[in-house]
C-alpha cells in the first residue's frame, strides 16, 4: 500500500522536512513506475550501509564535543490520521536472549512515569547511549542500546536513525553512557548499519527498527566494555515496560538520560505498535523499551524502540512490535 505524506520535523527551528510513510520515496516511486514491487519478501535479509575503515576513522574525528552539542535532535516520527494502515509485523515463536550486562544495584524509581531523569544508575546507564550522524547535510542525534550479541558489537536503534528518505546516514557513531557532554565509555564508530526490509524499501512504520555493528575501540569490543541488554521477540502486548532515551528537543536538552514506564497498550489506530504514556521528545528516537526490567540491576529484555507519536496524542509514544523481522535483523547484525 502507498500512504500519504507525513511530516518529520527537525527540532530547534530547523527547516521542516516532508517525510513519507509508505512508498513515495523517489527510489520507491521509480520501482513502482516500472511495475516492480517496492517491498521485498518479508523473509529477505535486511539491507545495510557499510562504512569503510577510513569512513569510521573520519567519523571519530568528525564528532568533536562542539558538534555533539550542536547536533539537531532527529524528531520522533509524526503521524497524521490520514496515514494508511501499514502492514502488520510477522509473528513467530517467542524467543528470549539473556542480558550479558554486569549486575549492579540501582535506586528505587516510580512506575508508572510519564517522563523524567533516570537516577537509578545500573546496567542501563552504560548500555544505552546517544547516537550521532549526518543526515541531509546536517548533524543529528538519536538514541540506541547495546545488546547481547555473538559479535559483542551490536547496537539496536530505530530504522529512521540509520536510514531515511532513501539514504543511509553517514558519520554514524554510538556514545554509550553519554551524560552532560561526557563520553565515559568512548565513541564507537559504525562499520555497518542495517534495517528491516520493510523500512529500507518503503519506511513502513510497523518496521521502524535499525541496528548498527560498531568497530572495536582501543582493541576492545563494545559489550566487553559496557555489557549488553537482553532481547525478547514475539512475546505479546500489554506488558509493563520501561522506555529510555536522550530527548534533546524542548523541554529536554539531550544531556540527561530520561525514562518512561507503565503498562503498554496496543495501538488501535494505524499501526500494530506498542503504546506507552511518555512525554519524551526528538532525540529519544531509537531508545530501548524493556520488558522484565529489573530495577535492582538495571537489566531487562529489549522489546521495542522509541519510534513515533500521533500529532493528536502528544503524550503517547509508540514503538514497533519485535516480531520475526526484528529477530531476523538482530541475527543479521550479530553475525556481521
Amino acid at each position: 500500500m502507498i500512504g500519504r505524506p507525513r511530516s518529520l520535523r527537525p527540532s530547534g527551528g530547523a527547516t521542516r522536512v516532508r517525510h513519507t510513510l509508505l512508498g513515495t520515496l523517489a527510489g520507491v516511486a521509480a520501482l513502482l513506475a516500472t511495475g516492480v514491487s517496492a517491498a521485498p519478501p518479508a523473509s529477505a535479509a535486511p539491507e545495510a550501509g557499510v562504512m569503510a575503515p577510513s569512513a569510521q576513522s573520519s567519523a571519530l574525528d568528525f564528532w568533536t564535543p562542539q558538534r555533539m552539542r550542536a547536533a539537531t535532535p532527529l524528531d520522533i516520527l509524526s503521524v497524521d490520521r490520514s496515514d494508511v494502515r501499514a502492514s502488520a509485523p510477522r509473528k513467530g515463536k517467542a524467543t528470549v536472549v539473556a542480558p550479558s550486562a554486569p549486575v549492579s544495584d540501582v535506586g528505587p524509581t516510580a512506575i508508572p512515569h510519564g517522563g523524567g531523569p533516570w537516577t537509578g544508575g545500573g546496567a542501563v546507564a552504560k548500555t544505552a547511549g546517544r547516537v550521532f550522524f549526518t543526515y541531509q547535510g546536517r548533524t543529528a542525534s538519536c538514541s540506541g542500546n547495546a545488546v547481547t550479541s555473538a559479535n559483542k558489537s551490536t547496537v539496536v536503534t530505530a530504522g529512521h536513525c540509520v536510514k531515511m528518505q532513501g539514504a543511509w546516514h553517514t558519520d554514524w557513531v554510538f556514545v554509550p553512557g553519554y551524560h552532560d557532554g561526557q563520553r565515559p565509555y568512548g565513541t564507537w564508530a559504525a562499520s555497518r548499519t542495517l534495517s528491516t526490509p520493510q523500512w529500507t524499501a518503503s519506511e513502513d512504520i510497523n518496521h521502524d527498527i535499525g541496528a548498527a555493528v560498531v568497530a572495536p575501540l582501543d582493541g576492545k569490543r563494545l559489550t566487553d566494555v559496557v555489557g549488553g541488554q537482553g532481547l525478547a521477540f514475539n512475546t505479546g502486548y500489554s506488558k509493563p515496560m520501561y522506555s529510555f532515551g536522550f530527548p534533546a528537543a524542548a523541554p529536554y536538552d539531550g544531556e540527561k538520560f530520561v525514562y518512561c514506564s507503565g503498562t503498554t497498550f496496543r495501538d488501535f489506530l494505524l499501526s500494530s505498535d506498542h503504546g506507552l504514556t511518555c512525554n519524551m521528545t526528538g532525540g529519544s528516537s531509537g531508545g530501548p523499551w524493556f520488558t522484565q526490567f529489573d530495577e535492582a540491576t538495571g537489566t531487562g529484555l529489549q522489546s521495542s524502540v522509541n519510534s513515533f507519536k500521533y500529532n493528536f496524542l502528544p503524550n503517547a509514544m509508540y514503538g514497533p512490535y519485535f516480531g520475526a523481522d526484528a529477530q531476523n535483523l538482530y541475527q543479521s547484525a550479530q553475525s556481521s
